[in-house]
């Protein structure tokens, strides 16, 4: 079965058309972002904005309308975007979309145990899910069926197309030539609804890659690279465009890999043009009649030569990747941006007071899941049974796919992995969310792991905050599996074997794939018959405690923000896992009330330097986060949360915009938002500011009493803000906006969602 194929064709049928119309108004060149993006604009949005599309006009300063070809979602955000969907009353949705179960399955026992553990504690879950796309004509992958990025590369994914996610790492699809963008579930299900997609049109940065990759360099190690250089929050607002003669010798896997961690960076997608190593994918993929249409028009999937030719005219920002030169990286701990060369990791490592014994290696994961990934650690490992050589520490193995999965037991590999001890988990996210229930490890105890997966914050893989957890590429995970060491370098150190003989590694090959057909039954999707289902309902329990029927956010009076009361000034980073833990707390996804429990519960207070404990001004008492905020919202107290930079990095998760708004949060003031967050929050009609001056955030003091001026707020104006001190003293700080018109609106009606159903 080939999906959305007569969608695709429709699509491909007018791509040139829509193109052609674009060069009538625009005055330049396109990138192949460009293209995209024109192609997928809202009806009349090139006649609204045609004085605009002068050269680099609109980039970074208009919010434009977008209609995509596809929404995915995986089943942890599913929950609450369906709940949000279902407000709208709408009988279908309106763009094709599908929801992929990976989320919820612990990494524990091993694969087929685990499974059906989890179908078993998850079934109510499960259940609404699978009801609700039955109704809605949703398209519907069972437990067990993939994680959701391997799938869509797998069966959705092509050349050309626009795809939205509620997940962070929905840029995978851009290694097929896809725009691919992570979004919150609000924006999911107003899409969903009929509404279009409204972006700031971002600017581009190039990323020419020159030269050959070799010996035991890989793809992971051009993103690691990248992150290395730009930091985390370096790619904000916008899109990583790969281009140069080092494309055309990457498998589309392996630039799947580097759009994956395209999210590390900030980047809004990221892509590479359309080649033949996408071609032979579609084709192994048994999509071939997509790769038929693609080649048809493969000239115009990729920039125009004009960009390749002055690519520093057309970019905002290029960027140049030597892969000759290129080695692997290790990056980490506690941040995916800190990049180190594997020959500096041993000084490092000595400067930095990691402990270098590696207790566990992990491959797999959204970022490195394709039987080509995994057929370079398996010839790491028949290179070891040659030269006698053992593991020294625990080896863990998440495929990424069924169809990954059925390949490597058909051909061998999964019998080679348990032959070695490796443990084999389900083809989900497992330990790369936290769905990890690690064994033998305890609590606050200093230990290193190293993984393939995207993200290594504190906490995120196994609960422990002192475990730092390193990022490489499945061959160098191997290897260092091999030695137990992460300052062993498999390029020149040599291995004592069980003989005694010193022995070094080859350099890693990947095997061929081989090529099979499977049915979609068999791939995990659930067929749904397509009659009678108007009167079909979606499956809720009365009472349950694992989902709850959301009531809409109450509306703004249009009065000035008085008498504000701070909840929490976090001190240091502060991503989504730090405001919203996964985890054992993915099981109240569909729980606002539940879930709202966590509330910061990882975040540092800036004035004790503690997690979860933060002073309740009324009571002059200390506690969790969620009862002071709690307490507050009973009393009708509005509050404020502080924040540094990039505030809201990492996962797409709306609940850490819902959890604050739920409980009596009124405004998130930081010194910088992290761009998928920050959306979020305006969704949900948090006023999300930014300090006009960032030493500002000095100034906000414990038990500061705020005003936030906003009864005359506008697009382009800033906010004041007043202080008052305990010790009675008052100053005046400037805050910033980035909200348009339309969002104004949100924030007036309350939410969103409020504005769209009223």
């Amino acid at each position: 079965m080939v999906f959305d194929l007569d969608m695709i064709r429709d699509f491909y049928t007018n791509f040139l058309y829509k193109i052609e119309n674009i060069r009538n108004v625009i005055d330049h060149p396109m990138t192949y972002s460009e293209k995209i993006l024109y192609s997928h604009l809202g009806i009349n949005e090139i006649k609204k904005t045609e004085n605009n599309f002068a050269f680099k006009n609109l980039r970074d300063k208009y919010y434009m309308d977008f209609l995509p070809d596809r929404i995915v979602m995986q089943d942890a955000t599913a929950q609450m975007t369906l709940l949000q969907f279902m407000q709208t009353k709408k009988n279908k949705t309106f763009v094709p979309t599908s929801i992929h179960c990976d989320h919820l399955i612990s990494a524990k026992d091993g694969s087929d145990l685990d499974l059906k553990n989890a179908i078993e504690k998850n079934e109510e879950i499960y259940n609404f899910l699978k009801s609700a796309s039955y109704k809605y004509g949703i398209d519907f992958w069972n437990p067990g069926s993939g994680i959701i990025h391997q799938v869509i590369l797998e069966n959705y994914a092509f050349p050309g197309g626009m795809i939205i996610g509620t997940d962070s790492h929905t840029p995978n699809a851009g290694g097929l030539g896809m725009l691919a963008m992570g979004i919150g579930g609000s924006e999911a299900a107003e899409v969903m609804a009929g509404s279009l997609l409204e972006l700031k049109f971002p600017k581009i940065i190039g990323i020419n890659l020159i030269g050959k990759m070799n010996g035991w360099t890989s793809s992971k190690d051009v993103i690691l690279k990248l992150s290395g250089m730009i930091g985390v929050s370096g790619a904000k607002n916008h899109i990583i465009e790969y281009f140069g003669e080092g494309v055309n010798n990457i498998s589309c896997v392996g630039k799947a890999t580097i759009c994956n961690m395209g999210a590390e960076i900030g980047a809004t997608a990221s892509i590479f043009p359309y080649d033949i190593k996408m071609k032979d994918f579609l084709d192994k993929n048994g999509r071939n009649k997509i790769s038929i249409m693609s080649e048809k028009i493969k000239d115009f999937l990729k920039a125009d030569p004009e960009v390749y030719q002055n690519p520093y005219h057309y970019y905002d920002r290029v960027i140049e990747i030597n892969l000759n030169i290129l080695e692997p990286y290790i990056n980490g701990p506690f941040t995916p941006d800190k990049a180190t060369p594997i020959s500096k990791m041993k000084e490092e490592a000595i400067k930095n007071n990691w402990p270098t014994k590696i207790e566990v290696g992990l491959i797999g994961s959204c970022t490195n899941s394709s039987y080509e990934d995994f057929s370079k650690a398996i010839s790491i490992i028949q290179q070891a049974k040659e030269k006698k050589l053992k593991i020294n520490s625990e080896y863990m193995v998440s495929p990424g796919s069924k169809k990954v999965y059925s390949l490597m037991k058909e051909v061998g590999f999964i019998s080679i992995f348990k032959n070695i001890g490796a443990q084999i988990f389900s083809n989900a996210c497992g330990p790369c969310i936290g769905q990890w229930v690690r064994k033998g490890n305890k609590t606050n105890e200093k230990n290193t792991i190293v993984h393939t997966f995207n993200r290594n914050f504190s906490s995120r893989n196994d609960g422990n905050p002192k475990t730092h957890a390193f990022i490489a590429s499945p061959e160098i995970v191997t290897a260092l599996v091999f030695s137990g060491d992460l300052t062993f370098d498999p390029r020149k150190d040599m291995l004592k074997n069980e003989i005694g003989e010193y022995v070094k590694f080859d350099e890693p090959k990947s095997l061929k794939i081989p090529f099979k057909i499977f049915s979609s039954k068999e791939l995990g999707y659930e067929n749904f018959p397509k009659k009678n289902i108007e009167n079909l309902s979606v499956t809720i329990k009365k009472n349950s405690k694992r989902l709850q029927i959301l009531s809409p956010f109450l509306s703004w009076d249009g009065n000035d923000l008085l008498n504000i009361r701070l909840l929490i000034k976090t001190k240091g980073k502060c991503t989504t896992d730090h405001i919203s833990m996964a985890g054992s707390w993915l099981k109240y996804r569909g729980h606002l009330e539940k879930i709202s429990e966590n509330l910061l519960m990882g975040a540092i207070n800036a004035f004790n330097y503690e997690k979860n404990k933060i002073k309740n001004i009324i009571t002059g008492t200390y506690s969790s986060v969620y009862d002071v905020a709690k307490f507050y919202k009973s009393k009708n107290i509005q509050t404020l949360i502080v924040g540094e930079n990039n505030y809201g990095e990492g996962s797409s998760r709306e609940h850490a915009a819902m959890e604050p708004r739920f409980l009596g949060v009124r405004i998130v003031l930081v010194q910088s938002f992290s761009r998928i967050h920050e959306t979020n929050l305006k969704k949900q009609g948090v006023l999300a500011v930014t300090f006009l001056n960032s030493n500002d955030y000095y100034k906000i003091q414990e038990e500061d009493l705020i005003h936030f001026y906003t009864k005359n707020m506008r697009p382009g104006k800033n906010i004041e803000v007043e202080l008052f001190h305990k010790n009675g003293y008052k100053e005046k700080i400037i805050v910033q906006h980035s909200y348009n018109e339309k969002q104004i609106q949100w924030f007036k009606a309350g939410s969103s969602l409020n504005f769209i159903t009223k």
